[in-house]
């Protein structure tokens, strides 16, 4: 049985974006409805620009699934465009400061950005997506969820009480209207204040970036290695949220801060309860969880905590155009604009609970590799009584 692994093909103005998903056990119930609800929340948040009313993405399962379940060969999965013009797109000859246009248009010797840009934009995220939304079907049959929401827009920063159950974490995050007012934040105050952000933005025809959060709870320690550096599971996730476009920074639960901090405010202390033998955490816990749920690249049990930085889109708006150069005549000029978004955070949160998910997809399939789901749950369950033992 192959790794879990997909790749990404399309343009932004292409026909279509695929994605091509494989080693997927047989036998995991596909919910085509989920997965476009997740491509629907993509699409959605406060900030967002024109193409959004263009475009409805729904996923097209073209192979490897058979009434409603996988089949165990591969998966493709087709995202149609309705703004598909990239033949007849204008070139781009004034590279905007911040994206792939200059280093991409020397590195493939042309003057026109446009061949760059197509790939190189986010509009390729909704592969991704639908790939992290197939394996959440996946990690449901072994009760892992998933947890994404935007903590921090700009200078505004949410608190949110992980105390409250998920469910209710999960009506907070996406209360009101999906492109109206949605900023995927479970603190309404900070909600509020983050639109107020994103609206003086606008105003100034600027752009705004954020921190955005992923929590994976329910899974069993032991996910991930310590034997090689590409098996560290927190290796694999920085690698995947990296991966993001706009991303500049990962952070494993406590991050950056634990660097300055002594040993002993760092370290999650153990303790063990006989009574959550039989939970996920084999009745190992801790009062705090810096380490994030990853110890020497596996999983310790806890809930996995995940950050990743966005830096503010490149794109300004005609007022605030940044200075460039036009690559024909190599004289000063304003950038080019492209159709964009004042801030795409909360679409950002979206990729990255699914790239997220599908990694810790793809760690759970590594562990208790099996051609069918029926055999990965044997595998599992023969893991979990092994580990209740010791």
């Amino acid at each position: 049985m192959p790794s879990l692994t997909y790749r990404t093909a399309g343009e932004s103005h292409g026909r279509a974006l695929v994605a091509f998903v494989e080693g997927m056990p047989a036998g995991v119930p596909v919910d085509k409805g989920f997965i476009d609800g997740e491509l629907r929340r993509r699409q959605g948040g406060y900030g967002r620009g024109g193409r959004q009313k263009i475009e409805t993405d729904t996923v097209e399962i073209l192979s490897g699934v058979r009434r409603g379940k996988s089949i165990g060969s591969p998966i493709i999965l087709q995202i149609i465009n309705r703004d598909s013009r990239i033949d007849d797109a204008p070139e781009v000859n004034r590279p905007r400061p911040g994206h792939a246009d200059l280093a991409g248009s020397i590195k493939w010797l042309t003057t026109d950005c446009r061949e760059t840009l197509e790939r190189a934009s986010a509009r390729e995220t909704a592969a991704r997506v639908a790939a992290g939304a197939l394996a959440r079907c996946l990690l449901l049959e072994f009760g892992i969820e998933t947890f994404g929401y935007v903590l921090a827009i700009g200078p505004v920063t949410a608190t949110v009480d992980f105390g409250t159950p998920l469910a209710d974490l999960l009506a907070l995050r996406d209360a009101g209207d999906l492109f109206t007012d949605w900023v995927a934040c479970p603190d309404a105050a900070a909600a509020e204040k983050m639109r107020e952000a994103i609206r003086h933005a606008k105003t100034q025809s600027d752009t705004l970036g954020g921190v955005v959060e992923t929590r994976v709870f329910g899974c069993p320690p032991g996910l991930g290695s310590s034997m090689q550096y590409d098996l560290r599971l927190d290796s694999r996730l920085a690698m995947a949220v990296m991966g993001i476009q706009a991303f500049k920074a990962v952070e494993i639960g406590m991050g950056a801060q634990s660097a300055r901090l002594p040993g002993s405010k760092v370290h999650d202390e153990i303790s063990f309860d006989p009574k959550l033998r039989d939970t996920p955490t084999l009745g190992f816990l801790r009062r705090t969880n810096n380490a994030g749920g990853l110890e020497g690249g596996m999983t310790n049990g806890q809930p996995v905590i995940v950050r990743g930085s966005k830096k503010p889109i490149p794109t300004l708006g005609p007022q605030m155009a940044l200075e460039s150069v036009d690559l024909k005549s190599k004289e000063t000029s304003r950038a080019a604009y492209e159709r964009s978004d004042v801030c795409a955070v909360p679409a950002a949160s979206v990729v990255m609970e699914n790239v997220v998910a599908f990694e810790i997809a793809r760690a759970l399939t590594d562990k208790f590799a099996g051609d069918s789901l029926t055999e990965m749950k044997a595998n599992y369950t023969s893991y979990m009584e092994a580990a209740r033992k010791l």
